[in-house]
């Protein structure tokens, strides 16, 4: 059955928002996020503190985007007065490898014994730091830090060996609010 939807989101003091032409723009403390929002029938308003996302008459498709677009703002409100921070761990028990970050390549030496180093590009915007055996990425975007964790996780994926033996890999320990 359609109904209208309205939600509303609030906002902090020290963060603002501005929408143009269905972008926003979400600026705080850590910096500044922008994303468009478009979909036919939802409607996305900024008033005062608020941002008001609005869908008359919706359907199920209209009430799921709406969810959507609500965790995405949620999600640019934590980055800009937060960083999202991934931390993943280096486990190397057959062969010792060493990991360097230059530039926006993030680079694998010696991963079970290969000559050939494995790379990945980073995404833009995302900060990576080595600390021992512990690599921490943050970034004001949640996705664009997922991403990285995932590149870097993927990198070192082992195959044509025992997985119960060869542990050897980079793994996510924490994600952007949860511990694993």
């Amino acid at each position: 059955m359609k109904e209208d939807l309205t939600r509303e989101i609030e906002l902090k003091e020290k963060i603002s928002v501005r929408l143009e032409n269905n972008v926003l723009k979400v600026k705080g403390p850590k910096g500044e996020l922008e994303r468009e929002f478009t979909y036919p029938g939802v409607f996305l308003t900024v008033e005062g503190n608020k941002i008001i996302l609005r869908a008359p008459q919706a359907t199920k498709r209209e009430k799921k985007i709406i969810g959507a677009f609500e965790s995405h703002i949620i999600n640019m409100v934590k980055g800009v007065e937060e960083l999202h921070e991934y931390r993943l761990k280096i486990c190397s028990g057959h062969f010792p490898m060493s990991v360097s970050v230059s530039g926006s390549e993030f680079v694998i030496k010696n991963f079970m014994g290969e000559v050939v180093p494995r790379k990945v590009h980073l995404v833009k915007n995302v900060d990576v730091k080595i600390n021992g055996n512990i690599i921490t990425i943050c970034s004001l975007d949640k996705e664009a830090a997922g991403q990285a964790a995932a590149q870097i996780e993927s990198l070192c994926r082992v195959t044509n060996r025992d997985r119960r033996i060869f542990q050897d890999g980079c793994y996510i320990t924490h994600k952007a609010g949860k511990d694993l």
